[in-house]
């Protein structure tokens, strides 16, 4: 059975720590592909300030157009409305029975889980793997601190890695667009262009 990582987000825009975490879940987690969840609206973002749906998708095309083990997931987009990842899994379980998707995660999502839409059923839908960022300290999280009843805190916790250091963030590059600062080395060279070219990100869309 092949093993595809999700990574979701926004990607508003991509940047470099998005690949490297992506590349990281690769060899980490022995994964045959990772594929990129570009979201619609998320349930807890729906204010959040962002181009149209085709300008994040043409700036994800771009930053991984050359790399053979990612590819892209449209579903969200192409759905529209509020999205929420069980409803996603349920349809990508049906369209590829023959694959186990591992939906990777930051340490900082994991305690927050318990709360997602029908988690209960997503656990069994997808496996997933959490990503810390170097010196987060997995030992000071139990068990019984995700709230979710047994196996689940104890299979979650066995599937966790140490992401590679790299302090990026989308709403830091938006500001420095704004602010007429540079993202060289921020963002592949292609997304800069790209960004630059369309005017995103400019004063007051940030």
């Amino acid at each position: 059975m092949k093993r595809v990582g999700l990574l979701g987000g926004s990607f508003n825009p991509v940047h470099l720590g998005h690949l490297m975490v992506a590349q990281n879940a690769l060899e980490t987690f022995d994964l045959d592909r990772v594929r990129f969840l570009l979201s619609g609206v998320a349930p807890h973002k729906t204010r959040a300030p962002r181009p149209e749906a085709e300008h994040r998708l043409a700036m994800l095309r771009l930053a991984t157009e050359h790399n053979l083990a990612f590819d892209i997931c449209e579903d969200e987009i192409r759905r529209g409305g509020v999205s929420y990842t069980v409803d996603t899994l349920e349809r990508l379980h049906r369209q590829h029975p023959d694959t186990r998707f591992v939906f990777l995660i930051g340490s900082d999502t994991l305690p927050e889980l318990h709360g997602w839409k029908e988690i209960g059923r997503l656990l069994t839908l997808c496996d997933f793997a959490t990503f810390a960022r170097p010196g987060f300290e997995f030992a000071a999280m139990t068990p019984s601190s995700l709230k979710l009843p047994p196996p689940w805190p104890e299979k979650l916790l066995s599937q966790t890695a140490i992401g590679v250091r790299m302090d990026l963030s989308s709403s830091d590059i938006r500001h420095r667009v704004a602010e007429g600062m540079s993202i060289r080395y921020m963002v592949p060279p292609e997304v800069e262009m790209y960004i630059m070219e369309h005017g995103l990100y400019r004063r007051g869309d940030a």
